[in-house]
């Protein structure tokens, strides 16, 4: 039996609207509380996730076994190169893009605040 649900994911970060914005491009759904400290992102499958400004925020070391990558995403994809495109046209830096030739099913980028996630093709 569980104890909890999930009902949001919550991110620090320095701007939490510019966050919001960049995610609201690569998943869809809804900004709620735009310019203010906690910004919802609501998703078109019903998860939120929310963006905290976090003053002093320190972006995650990728990849590093000495610090923590804080958390990541990992986002699957239907087209692996159309969507690398788009997300590093949205700010996105690339960290890791060595998937062996496409036998490695996942590529690393970093957020514009600095935080890892995957584009993960099937």
């Amino acid at each position: 039996m569980a104890i909890a649900k999930l009902i949001v994911t919550a991110v620090d970060c320095p701007d939490p609207t510019a966050l919001a914005h960049f995610y609201q491009q690569v998943l869809g759904g809804e900004i709620k509380n735009e310019g203010k400290p906690w910004v919802d992102l609501h998703l078109p499958d019903g998860a939120r996730l929310a963006f905290q400004e976090a003053p002093g925020f320190v972006a995650p070391s990728w990849p590093s076994a000495k610090e923590s990558q804080q958390l990541h995403f990992d986002l699957r994809v239907t087209d692996m190169a159309a969507a690398q495109e788009r997300v590093l046209a949205l700010g996105a830096r690339p960290l890791d893009l060595d998937d062996e030739g496409g036998k490695r099913d996942f590529r690393v980028f970093a957020d514009p605040a600095g935080h890892p996630f995957c584009l993960i093709h099937p």
